[in-house]
């Protein structure tokens, strides 16, 4: 039987050192009942804890560490029954200098976040070890990235990790003929494996193999060659590790896609963002097809309970003066660049002032009682704004026109005006109504 949160944490060592990264023993305690953490993380855990605990506290989906991002650490089969935790890692397969410097310089900014590729492909295509082991240096030197390798020989690869060491890059093409030695060298330089068979099964006993040795930096290269495929093939796998408990199914995958067509690749990506991909490998760099899958990504491991925020705090769009309007929303990100984006179109400068609403869209947020004219009015205050403008006009969203008055009754000497519901109507409001208003 499950053991509650309570329950792990009287086998904890109680001291509360933070070490395993949670403040308390109480919060890693809860951690390690929902299976989003392992008991190895705790560097005190008695033998007492590690005998009743065990394997049973680790995720259903083991964390691997790849670069600066985490894979797996899943704990439910769809994102409704809580929400994914850690978000497949792009990246991008490049060749020469020329495309790491284009791998490096590549970020998208939306809503608020910095999105970049995740990792650097290099395949071998000479005979050359060496030169093959310092284009790979070379492409994590400029990249900063790890580089995932593809060999032609174990020798090409054995070279190419050693010249890699403590980049956190993957070896692939690891098999049951290779996979002792390659743990070993993997685990003295800090490398991951991608372990490949022709089967699930195989896959399976390869990766329990290797636990078994001490060796857990594992990411599984399941054996599909379809889009019907791949999406059974990761369900199989994903279930079996979730819902049936086979800790040898409970890792990451890699996917390399190159169909020759990039409509069907990009189909393909999105399958595997979609259906439990960890690593997706793409044949290239297209702006366009990146933009794509990054921004699905972003939706699909954006968790619903806490929706994307940006900073309260007064923002200025253009370059405002002191006698520039104020506008004022809430502080969920997609609200923020829908109001400040039309505010931009409109040709004027402006404040915009953003309260903490908790992410919360206007009428959310408004029933919520998170947007109210008590809680803008305490947010001026707290900010100071009355120094900062001359402006006694403000501007609220016109689905909260009834909170005009409380606003007006907690800012003595300001005048609330009432702006269009939808943001999209924002460009001809200042256009036609505000400048106007404003002359008056």
């Amino acid at each position: 039987m499950a053991l509650s949160g309570l329950q792990i944490q009287k086998l904890l060592p109680k001291t509360n050192c933070k070490e395993c990264g949670s403040n308390t023993c109480l919060a890693f305690a809860m951690k390690l009942a929902a299976k989003k953490a392992s008991l190895d993380e705790c560097p005190y855990a008695s033998d007492e804890a590690k005998q009743i605990l065990g394997a049973d506290s680790e995720p259903p989906v083991a964390v691997v560490q790849l670069g600066s991002a985490k894979l797996g650490g899943e704990t439910v089969i769809y994102r409704h029954e809580k929400t994914f935790v850690n978000q497949p890692v792009i990246a991008v397969c490049a060749g020469d200098e020329a495309a790491f410097a284009q791998i490096r310089d590549y970020k998208l900014e939306r809503v608020g976040e910095t999105l970049t590729i995740g990792a650097v492909a290099v395949t071998q295509t000479g005979c050359d070890k060496e030169a093959f082991a310092a284009l790979c240096k070379k492409a994590n030197e400029i990249t900063g990235l790890p580089v995932i390798v593809g060999a032609q020989c174990d020798d090409c690869l054995e070279a190419c990790g050693l010249a890699l060491k403590g980049t956190g890059s993957v070896l692939c093409g690891i098999s049951a003929a290779n996979a002792e030695k390659f743990a070993a060298l993997a685990k003295e330089n800090g490398l991951l494996l991608a372990l490949s068979a022709p089967d699930l099964d195989s896959i399976a006993a390869l990766t329990k193999q290797l636990k078994e040795q001490g060796f857990n930096s594992i990411i599984m290269q399941l054996p599909t060659h379809s889009l019907s495929e791949g999406f059974q093939t990761n369900s199989i796998a994903r279930r079996a590790a979730i819902k049936g408990n086979v800790k040898p199914m409970g890792y990451p995958t890699i996917k390399f896609i190159d169909t020759g067509d990039q409509l069907l690749d990009t189909a393909e990506a999105v399958q595997e963002i979609n259906k439990y991909g960890g690593v997706i490998v793409l044949p290239g760099l297209d702006p366009a097809q990146l933009a794509t899958l990054m921004a699905l990504r972003l939706n699909i491991f954006t968790d619903p309970q806490k929706p994307i925020q940006v900073e309260p705090k007064v923002y200025a769009i253009g370059e405002p003066g002191r006698d520039s309007a104020v506008f004022v929303t809430t502080n969920f990100s997609l609200t923020y660049f829908l109001v400040s984006g039309e505010i931009e179109n409109s040709g004027i400068s402006a404040w915009l002032v953003i309260p903490e609403c908790e992410g919360m869209s206007v009428l959310t947020a408004w029933a919520a009682g998170k947007f109210s004219g008590a809680s803008i009015a305490k947010f001026i205050k707290e900010i100071d704004l009355e120094s900062q403008v001359d402006t006694r006009e403000i501007v609220i969203p016109g689905y909260v026109a009834q909170i005009s008055g409380e606003l007006e009754e907690n800012l003595p000497g300001f005048r609330v005006l009432v702006g269009p519901g939808e943001a999209a109507d924002l460009e001809s409001y200042i256009k036609n109504v505000l400048v106007k208003t404003c002359r008056k």
